[in-house]
């Protein structure tokens, strides 16, 4: 399966869905909804382990370090294990789809790099990055209402996705290719020919207009911006910009957030830090008009008002009594 595999890489986002619909244009590559497969094996205990589970993930991590240790071959068997399972999984889901690539865009494997590119060393990478504070923006703008320290305070993505991603650039422990979201929407024809060289597969022109090729599916991922265009568009790249000009608490809030960050990581990533809010300077201080009102825009804006001190007011404390009750209720 090594030699079928694709992985998407980037931070939640950063137009991931737009390149993996145009990627699975291509009638030779597979996509589909993010699978996150890989990160719950990263952290079955011998490379990582969660904080809580339904069982003890402190005795496990201890027992998988002794199991693994004991091996006659010892992580090498491991990952052999590891890799036996997501190739099946891979491998059928391939098969059915009559295709030659499997294409797997879970924004979390960019977390777990490390033991990805330990798992699938020879699997090819696409790496793709976005201006940082445009995907902050979008990220409180899409989840929080556009509310920055409460989006920041839920998950900080920059803090953890920035570094990470950087890292797999620098020490390049597989192949890949990077590509910045903006000079993809830019000029998405020279960069497709590109991430296909990469891949050993010829262009096919409709890809670019990826919208008239299947309809969009259902699942994770972006569920407005790839469906309301039909071939990548620039409207999105600047729009961060003119919404800090305009706004000058989210501007000090975004100045602390690149504070934070490597000047090293972020010039890997292709922000260099000392001109990374140049575009605000160049915007016109007009706070762009909000998009256009959709089902899922309404959910999201619902969902943050009930969220906001959800611990702490009355629909708090009758969501616990009722999640006790049925706790209680569907216990076996």
């Amino acid at each position: 399966m090594e030699d079928r595999l694709l992985f998407l890489i980037s931070s939640p986002r950063s137009g991931s869905t737009l390149l993996e619909r145009m990627l699975a244009s291509h009638p030779a590559v597979h996509g589909r909804a993010e699978p996150h497969l890989i990160p719950p094996l990263a952290h079955l205990g011998y490379y990582g382990r969660v904080d809580k589970a339904p069982y003890d993930p402190f005795i496990t991590h201890e027992a998988a370090e002794a199991f693994v240790r004991d091996l006659p071959r010892g992580e090498a068997d491991y990952l052999d294990a590891l890799r036996a399972c997501t190739d099946i999984l891979y491998g059928r889901m391939l098969d059915a789809s009559g295709r030659k690539i499997f294409l797997d865009k879970t924004p979390a494997n960019a977390l777990v790099l490390p033991f990805l590119a330990k798992l699938y060393p020879r699997a090819r990478y696409v790496v793709l990055t976005r201006h940082p504070i445009a995907v902050f923006t979008s990220y409180a703008d899409s989840f929080f209402d556009g509310d920055f320290e409460v989006a920041n305070r839920h998950n900080p993505i920059l803090e953890r996705y920035v570094p990470a991603i950087a890292k797999f650039l620098r020490e390049k422990p597989a192949p890949h290719v990077h590509v910045r979201y903006e000079d993809l929407v830019a000029d998405p024809e020279t960069w497709m020919r590109r991430i296909l060289d990469f891949l050993g597969l010829a262009f096919e022109p409709g890809m670019i207009e990826y919208g008239r090729q299947a309809p969009a599916r259902e699942g994770l991922g972006d569920p407005i911006g790839v469906t309301r265009h039909t071939r990548p568009v620039t409207e999105s790249v600047d729009r961060w910009a003119e919404e800090l000009a305009a706004d000058a608490h989210r501007l000090e809030f975004a100045r602390r957030l690149i504070a934070r960050l490597d000047p090293d990581d972020l010039a890997v990533w292709g922000y260099p830090a000392e001109t990374i809010l140049d575009p605000v300077g160049r915007a016109t201080g007009e706070k762009p008009p909000r998009p256009a009102w959709t089902r899922y825009g309404l959910q999201r804006k619902i969902l943050v008002a009930m969220r906001r001190n959800i611990h702490h007011n009355a629909l708090g404390r009758i969501l616990k009594r009722l999640r006790f009750a049925l706790d209680v209720l569907l216990r076996e």
